[in-house]
């Protein structure tokens, strides 16, 4: 689930390309129920068929069937439905765009746990959404979530760092945060390593080990990296030169961008 945003890179031919911020929102799993004050009247159906089914509606796009069932889901305590309302709310989505509803929604989801909810929270500061543009908030939010484990928050953290982004710029930092989140499959991650070691951005230049994560990122489908091992086959960086494999790759980043 995509909230509006920058796109993945920059559409350019002249150099590595490397990825910001991930400003998309998405929803994950996660076992936890939204805390209930008072008494409620037992829901009509099994609370779990009706995220599911608020799910298959969403998947089909049909976002108007999907609100209702997932606002009856997460009246049930479902932390996923909350996130989704989230989610939902920002993109307008079977309703009118309503950031405040949005954050509302959001936040009942973080407090249940759901840390892609977490993440979502510093989206918002991060992007001003229906809030006040708030760096330093973003990065909290990131942080906490990035803790918990989820990679797109870890990812988003190391390019704060990398790109001096509500604090100075601090390399090591990023490196960590993109290892951290590369080692959970984080392809944007790998990718922007990849970046690191070619223009040796804090670390020295290292064309092989740039190669390296590259390849890992555009195994993953990440059409950036595709673009980028291009390149070092195209000048001959870390690998000899291979008109044909940088032709190859190329015409792989291109199908990867259209498909996106």
């Amino acid at each position: 689930m995509n909230i509006a945003g920058w796109p993945e890179y920059a559409r350019c031919c002249s150099k590595v390309l490397r990825t910001g911020v991930v400003c998309w929102m998405a929803c994950v799993s996660v076992h936890g129920q939204i805390s209930q004050p008072g008494s409620a009247a037992p829901p009509v159906a099994n609370p779990s068929t009706v995220l599911d089914r608020a799910i298959e509606m969403y998947e089909a796009r049909k976002y108007s069937v999907a609100l209702g069932a997932f606002h009856e889901a997460a009246a049930a305590g479902r932390v996923e439905a909350a996130s989704y309302l989230g989610v939902m709310y920002s993109e307008g989505q079977g309703t009118s765009v309503n950031y405040e509803e949005a954050m509302v929604w959001l936040r009942k989801a973080a407090a249940a746990g759901n840390t892609q909810a977490t993440c979502n929270i510093g989206v918002f500061y991060y992007r001003g959404l229906g809030v006040t543009r708030n760096y330093e908030l973003a990065r909290r939010w990131f942080r906490e979530s990035a803790n918990a484990g989820n990679n797109q928050a870890m990812f988003n953290l190391g390019v704060m760092y990398r790109d001096g982004v509500g604090g100075a710029v601090d390399t090591g930092e990023a490196m960590a945060w993109f290892f951290r989140a590369a080692a959970a499959l984080n392809d944007k991650a790998m990718n922007s390593m990849g970046v690191m070691y070619k223009n040796g951005d804090g670390v020295i230049v290292d064309y092989p080990e740039a190669l390296r994560w590259f390849r890992k990122a555009a195994d993953l489908g990440n059409a950036a990296a595709m673009f980028n091992l291009a390149k070092l086959y195209e000048q001959g960086l870390g690998i000899p030169k291979d008109a044909t494999e940088a032709r190859k790759w190329f015409d792989k980043a291109s199908l990867a961008e259209r498909s996106e």
